[in-house]
C-alpha cells in the first residue's frame, strides 16, 4: 500500500464554524478539553488522564507537513464561540478512501457542532475520496447521530481499542459513498 503525503489541510468554511489547520496556540484548550474523561473515552487514541506534554505533541504532529492524516480545529469564531470547539481529522487509506474521526468539547455538545463539522468535511471532500468511513463507540449514540446527520450509513458492528478505557469496546461502523 502506498500512501501519498498530505500537505497542511486547507480551511473549510461552514455556516457557523470553520475547520482550520492546527496552531501552536491551540495546545492549552486541547489539553483542557481532551483531558476530560468523557472526551477521551469517546475516542480511540486520547489517553486519560492526559499526560503532560500530550497536547503539545499532538499540535506538533498535526502541524507537521507530510503526515498520513489531515487534522483540523473546529473553530467557532464565525458564531462568536471559542476558537477551539473540537477536532476533526481525515486519515487517508488506500483506494480513494479515508476515515473520519472527531471530538467536540462537552460544553458544545447538543448544539449541532459535530454534525456541521462532519457535514462540511464530507461536502468539501478535501482528499477527493470515493468513500469515507467512521466509527462510534456503541455507548456514544450522540456520535452515531452526528454521522447519520452527515449522510453516513450504518455498515455493521465491530470493536476498537480505546486508550482511555484500556480495553476494546463495541463500535458501530459507518460508510459515506461520495462518488
Amino acid at each position: 500500500m502506498i500512501l501519498e503525503k498530505i500537505a497542511t489541510p486547507a480551511e473549510i468554511v461552514a455556516e457557523r464554524l470553520t475547520l482550520r489547520p492546527v496552531r501552536k496556540s491551540d495546545a492549552g484548550l486541547f489539553a483542557m478539553y481532551a483531558g476530560d474523561k468523557r472526551v477521551a473515552e469517546a475516542t480511540q487514541g486520547i489517553p486519560h488522564p492526559l499526560p503532560p506534554g500530550a497536547a503539545e505533541a499532538f499540535v506538533t504532529r498535526a502541524m507537521a507537513a507530510g503526515g498520513e492524516e489531515d487534522i483540523w480545529v473546529i473553530d467557532g469564531t464565525r458564531s462568536a464561540l471559542p476558537d477551539v470547539l473540537g477536532v476533526i481529522s481525515l486519515k487517508k487509506m488506500d483506494r480513494a478512501q479515508s476515515e473520519v474521526a472527531f471530538w467536540v468539547a462537552p460544553a458544545f455538545w447538543n448544539l449541532g457542532i459535530g454534525s456541521e463539522a462532519v457535514g462540511a468535511l464530507v461536502a468539501a471532500n478535501p482528499q477527493h475520496n470515493a468513500t469515507m468511513f467512521a466509527e462510534a463507540f456503541q455507548d456514544n449514540p450522540g456520535s452515531a447521530r452526528v454521522l447519520t446527520n452527515a449522510g453516513f450509513q450504518y455498515l455493521g458492528d465491530a470493536e476498537s481499542f480505546s486508550v482511555a478505557r484500556g480495553t476494546t469496546a463495541p463500535t458501530w461502523t459507518y460508510i459515506c459513498k461520495l462518488g
